[in-house]
């Protein structure tokens, strides 16, 4: 797997997927409310992420590393989960991995800005489509996890200022008032990745290399792709693209709820 080396999490909330990093740990939540025992190595932040990463050197509690995995569990906006990927990758290495939660709402109500459900991903699923829009040097990767979904990012460019340039224009055209015209596409979870599949895939272990290795991205980067196609090739007549009933389970092997993200991606 990526084992990788710092991990950064945003929307800590209870902890329980911090705790279970096996790394040099970061937390950044305004509210978060502890209810589990975090390991040695994490520095929590109880500040807005905007704040954090607006400190004169926000890779302190790495030790100057790059984030090597960072999971996007913020506010539930567009604007706001765009704005936490591009301060993340800025502070990442072309080989390390972003993940933003919640990119499937089951229904218009889940993916409202006003919040009117118990289970709210807002609309951030709007992100991925941004992304593949303004970005098409990365690969995003929608995962069928439980219970709304995560993107996967790869291929990142620390010194990318594209999305910052067009940040304020994205955020005028994205944000819209409720209720939210979600895509069938979104809902019924169209083109979504199983997490076994994405587990077994063999670009962890190229990006673990790359990263030990100091691979440059221009030289490891056309690799990364070809993997990523094959794998999205491959394995495309096992997506689920039925809508999907809101559920508690905890058996996705990419994450219970999200939080198996952190015990799949940064265990040994």
């Amino acid at each position: 797997m990526l084992e990788p080396p710092t991990y950064l999490e945003i929307g800590i909330r209870h902890g329980t997927s911090l705790a279970l990093a096996t790394s040099t740990s970061v937390g950044i939540d305004p509210s978060y409310d502890l209810r589990v025992a975090l390991p040695d190595g994490t520095s929590l932040f109880r500040e807005t992420s905007d704040e954090y990463f607006d400190r004169p050197d926000p890779l302190a509690p790495f030790g100057g590393r790059p984030a090597a995995l960072t999971f996007i569990d913020g506010m539930h906006l567009v604007e706001y989960a765009l704005r936490d990927f591009i301060n993340a990758e800025r502070l990442s290495d072309w080989t390390s991995v972003v993940i933003i939660d919640d990119i499937f709402p089951s229904n218009a109500e889940m993916a409202a800005r006003e919040r009117q459900t118990r289970d709210w991903t807002g609309d951030v699923y709007k992100v991925p489509a941004i992304l593949e829009r303004n970005r098409p040097d990365l690969i995003c990767l929608r995962i069928d996890t439980e219970p709304t979904g995560v993107l996967l990012v790869l291929g990142l460019d620390p010194s990318s200022s594209v999305l910052a340039e067009r940040s304020d224009r994205i955020a005028r055209e994205a944000v819209r008032p409720d209720p939210q015209q979600v895509p069938a596409d979104v809902l019924e979870r169209r083109g979504a990745i199983d997490p076994d599949t994405v587990l077994a895939a063999p670009f962890w272990s190229l990006l673990r290399t790359a990263r030990e290795q100091g691979l440059a991205r221009e030289q490891g980067l056309p690799e990364l792709k070809k993997h990523a196609s094959l794998l999205d090739f491959r394995h495309g007549e096992h997506r689920d693209v039925r809508p999907r009933r809101r559920s508690h389970l905890t058996s996705d092997p990419l994450c219970r709820r999200c939080c198996a993200v952190t015990s799949a991606f940064a265990s040994e």
